[in-house]
C-alpha cells in the first residue's frame, strides 16, 4: 500500500508526566505480582518508551502490520515492563493481560518475545543483538525504497558489547539516517554502576566517532527527550543516538538510583509505600 499519513500532536507535557506515574503503578504492580525482577530498569526507560509511542513513532494499533510504519525495538528486553505497560496504555495490547505477565504460557514473558505476542518486532534480551537488528531493518528499507525509521532502545551497560560498536560501524558507513538508537543511561549494570566497569568514557563522544550524530539528554524529562526526538535526524546522511541519562528506579523514591533493585522483587509493602508515593493506580487495576 502507498505511505500512510502519521501525524502527532503536540505534546502536552502534564499529560506525559501523569501518564508516566500511572504506567510506573503499573510496572511495580506487575512485578509485585509476577515475582519477578528488573523493575529498576523498566522504571529507568520508561519515561523514554512513552514518549516515542505517543509523540515519535508513525505506529498506531490501526495500522500494526503496514509496511511503511516505523520499528521499535527493545533491546533491553529485561525492561519489558515498562514496553508492555505503553502497549497496553496505547491500545496495541488489552490492559487485562498485564495480570498475566511473567506467568506460564502468558504472551507477556520477562523477556520480549515475538512467538508470544506477534505485534512485536522481534524477541530481545540477549544484549548486544537490538542494534545490529534494528540496522540491518534499517538497511533493508533503504534497498526497498520504504520511508520507514527505525528506533532502538538499549543499557548503558550493553554497550559494552563488541556487537554494538560493529553495528554502529555499518550504519554509519551505509548512511542510515533513518535509524535511531537511544541508549538508557541509568548508570547501573547487574552487578554495579556502569562507569566503573565501562572505564569512565562518554558514549555520546563514542558515538560521534563512529561517525554518528549524538547527543546527550536527561531521559526522564519529557521536554528534553520529545525536543531530541524532533531533530531527528540529528545530522543528514547519519545515524543518530541518544544517549539519555536516567535514574534507576526512576519515580520511586526508595528504588532511585540502587543496584540492589536491578533484581529485587517489591514486597506488598514496597508495593503500597510506591502507589502511596506515585498518587496513582496502576492501569489494568483501575
Amino acid at each position: 500500500m502507498g505511505l500512510l499519513t502519521w501525524e502527532k500532536s503536540d505534546p502536552d507535557i502534564i499529560y506525559f508526566q501523569t501518564k508516566a506515574r500511572q504506567l510506573r503503578a503499573t510496572c511495580v504492580q506487575m512485578a509485585h505480582d509476577s515475582r519477578e525482577g528488573h523493575l529498576s530498569s523498566s522504571l529507568s526507560c520508561l519515561d523514554l518508551v512513552l514518549a516515542l509511542y505517543r509523540h515519535w513513532l508513525r505506529l498506531s494499533p490501526q495500522h500494526s502490520n503496514v509496511p511503511d510504519r516505523d520499528r521499535f525495538i527493545l533491546s533491553k528486553g529485561h525492561g519489558c515492563t515498562a514496553l508492555y505497560a505503553v502497549l497496553a496504555d496505547q491500545g496495541f495490547i488489552s490492559k487485562n493481560i498485564l495480570s498475566q505477565y511473567g506467568q506460564g504460557g502468558s504472551p507477556l514473558p520477562n523477556h520480549p518475545c515475538r512467538h508470544a505476542l506477534p505485534l512485536l518486532e522481534c524477541s530481545s534480551g540477549s544484549l548486544g543483538q537490538g542494534l545490529g537488528i534494528a540496522t540491518g531493518m534499517a538497511y533493508g528499507f533503504r534497498l526497498d525504497q520504504i520511508d520507514s525509521r527505525v528506533a532502538v532502545l538499549m543499557g548503558d551497560g550493553e554497550c559494552n558489547e563488541g556487537s554494538v560498536w560493529e553495528a554502529a560501524t555499518f550504519a554509519a558507513a551505509s548512511h542510515l539516517d533513518n535509524l535511531l538508537a537511544i541508549v538508557d543511561y541509568n548508570g547501573i549494570q547487574a552487578v554495579g554502576r556502569s562507569d566503573l566497569l565501562a572505564g569512565h568514557t562518554s558514549l555520546e563522544n563514542k558515538f560521534r566517532a563512529f561517525g554518528w550524530g549524538a547527543c546527550t539528554i536527561n531521559g526522564n524529562d519529557f521536554r528534553e527527550i520529545i525536543s531530541a526526538l524532533k531533530d531527528f535526524p540529528f545530522e543528514q546522511g547519519r545515524p543518530s543516538a541518544i544517549i539519555g541519562q536516567t535514574r534507576g528506579g526512576a519515580g520511586v523514591s526508595f528504588m532511585e538510583d540502587q543496584v540492589l533493585w536491578h533484581y529485587r522483587v517489591p514486597t506488598a509493602r514496597d508495593l503500597q509505600q510506591a502507589l502511596d508515593e506515585l498518587g496513582e493506580r496502576p492501569i489494568h487495576k483501575e
